[in-house]
């Protein structure tokens, strides 16, 4: 049995944030003994309830539409309450992800929206733990964090192009927060196994 479970909650409207939630759950998997399931929002079942109530770690991921989380994203936070009256996410490990076209784009809103998700759930909020990319004359476009988010991962993907298009430096970012809530999770929960 993996020492470590992650669930990623994510939405992903055109297909730019499932590309950004699959390189979370490759940086889940390379952690030592950790396994990760997506569950993707937008039509939650029990088994998909079942599979968040039990992970270690849950880490949000939507898109930024118009400054906040995607329509189907707030659903599902909305739906989380049965949840919250229970505290059953009470200590779980959290973080979050989103993507918008623009390089701002408002995207610190949506993931301070998260964060306050997973603070309402009584969880613990991990940050990205990476230091800004991209702001020195001698740095690149490909640094890790290039577009400057502590809070979580970040990533800009332009609108007129399709989830192939998403920034490779996004990519690594995302793996980063993968693997760093997975380890944090895993050294909380099952300490015996760090």
């Amino acid at each position: 049995m993996p020492s470590v479970h992650v669930a990623i909650a994510y939405y992903s409207g055109y297909g730019h944030t499932l590309v950004i939630a699959k390189a979370v759950g490759d940086g889940v998997e390379s952690v030592r003994e950790a396994r990760v399931d997506m569950v993707d929002v937008a039509d939650m079942t029990d088994e998909k309830w079942a599979i968040l109530d039990a992970s270690d770690a849950i880490i949000f991921g939507t898109p930024t539409y118009m400054g906040s989380a995607s329509g189907a994203f707030h659903a599902f936070a909305e739906a989380t309450s049965k949840r919250w009256m229970t505290q059953k996410w009470l200590d779980k490990f959290a973080s979050g992800f989103t993507n918008s076209g623009s390089m701002s784009g408002d995207k610190l809103h949506t993931l301070q929206y998260l964060a306050l998700l997973a603070a309402q759930h009584g969880m613990h909020w991990v940050s990205l733990g990476l230091m800004p990319g991209w702001n020195t004359t001698t740095s690149s476009e490909y640094d890790d964090n290039r577009l400057g988010f502590y809070l979580g991962a970040g990533a800009q993907t332009w609108n007129d192009r399709g989830p192939d298009a998403v920034h490779a430096a996004d990519v690594t970012t995302a793996r980063h927060l993968g693997a760093r809530v997975a380890t944090q999770a895993r050294r909380y929960h099952h300490p015996v196994a760090s």
